[in-house]
């Protein structure tokens, strides 16, 4: 047999035969009787090995159906489980945290002084935040339910206009949840970006607490709902310091609720929402015709957000820093969490794609297998070469 007569056909014998016969394939005979071919039986071999594994691999690249071994099953689900318990603890970690800031006295807040007489904080106090041209129930409603609604309504249509524009498997399972339970992408789609958006808010709310708590900066109207008494606090005399939280006679609510202004949790909150809801519009919605529809929408929720900010320092419930302040902080945790958590909104809406991603490196794989370089590389500069026949 001479060199030349062992070619790819030979090499890629054991791969093309099924596993039961790869071991015992005629190739790897002929070769153990040729001299100068010993040296690489050894690959040959190896090739026979990994037979079965090129077959299964061929056969999910081909779209066949090839059944998860079901300890392999069990480990996915595990760690599905593991990750799924993990993100439910952290989201009801913050959930209590902000609970606690809100509408409980745990963290108590800085006493900060005033001068006596400061006109910084004598603007008049226009009544509760209810009486507001923005009440706090507006602002929530429409914080939570406008993006809620907004998302689910998108993925839906995308969803919608995908699966009528391209053929699938609709049985066939997403590889994004480990192979081991079927979620339809639309949902995990949606619960995803509601997920993190739902944890923005609450970390916003932690931030805007946690900097009122420490700073504890009077609101413009402070000095009207603390009504001191500036005959006992010596203030006839001289230009005094008032540091003390006894020097306050009105109401405490209200007094509290003037100490903790900085920085503007309306503000916080609207622009986060705004900012969100423009990124993903901007992001995700790919259709024709939306080339000025998509900047109109963006720029006009950042703009509720910023009439949401001069409306507070219009009232006289917030100072410029604070609104300020409040901006930065939504700005931040909003770009935040769309580059570094959803990666831009950037998904998957059909099985096939989510399908196709996940068996590229087996393609790559299939194709690494059929190389058999060690082999034919060997064969082919051995060509050349003429050798006397071995019987």
């Amino acid at each position: 047999m001479t060199a030349g007569q062992v070619n790819g056909h030979h090499v890629r014998a054991c791969v093309n035969r099924t596993p039961d016969t790869a071991a015992g394939t005629d190739t790897t005979k002929v070769l153990e009787g040729s001299i100068h071919l010993r040296p690489v039986v050894a690959d040959l071999r190896r090739a026979c090995a990994l037979a079965p594994e090129f077959s299964r691999m061929q056969r999910q690249g081909s779209g066949e159906r090839v059944k998860m071994p079901s300890k392999l099953l069990k480990k996915e689900q595990r760690k599905l489980y593991t990750a799924l318990a993990g993100e439910l603890v952290i989201m009801a970690g913050t959930v209590m945290l902000a609970y606690y800031f809100e509408y409980t006295d745990t963290f108590s807040v800085h006493v900060q002084g005033f001068f006596c007489y400061d006109t910084t904080y004598t603007k008049p106090y226009l009544g509760p935040e209810d009486s507001s041209a923005v009440p706090p129930v507006l602002l929530y409603a429409v914080v939570a339910g406008l993006p809620t609604l907004l998302i689910t309504i998108t993925e839906t249509v995308l969803f919608l206009v995908q699966y009528t524009s391209k053929e699938f498997d609709r049985s066939e399972k997403t590889v994004a949840t480990g192979d081991c339970c079927y979620l339809n992408p639309l949902v995990r789609r949606t619960f995803r970006f509601l997920g993190v958006y739902t944890f923005g808010l609450f970390t916003v709310d932690i931030f805007v607490n946690a900097g009122q708590v420490v700073t504890g900066n009077l609101a413009p109207y402070f000095l009207t709902v603390c009504k001191p008494n500036y005959t006992a606090l010596g203030c006839q005399q001289a230009l005094r310091y008032i540091s003390h939280q006894e020097a306050c006679t009105g109401n405490q609510d209200d007094i509290l609720r003037a100490r903790k202004t900085f920085p503007s949790k309306e503000a916080a909150l609207s622009v986060y929402a705004a900012l969100y809801l423009a990124m993903y519009v901007t992001c995700t919605v790919q259709a024709k015709g939306t080339r000025l529809a998509k900047p109109v929408l963006s720029l006009g929720l950042m703009c509720l957000a910023f009439l949401t900010g001069l409306n507070r320092v219009a009232e006289y419930r917030n100072h410029w820093s604070d609104v300020i302040a409040g901006f930065i902080i939504g700005t931040a945790i909003a770009t935040f969490l769309v580059v570094c958590v959803v990666h831009n909104f950037k998904g998957k809406l059909l099985l096939n794609e989510e399908s196709s991603a996940e068996q590229r490196p087996n393609i790559s794989m299939l194709n690494m297998g059929r190389v058999e370089s060690p082999l034919e590389k060997y064969i082919a500069s051995q060509n050349h070469i003429a050798f006397a026949e071995v019987t």
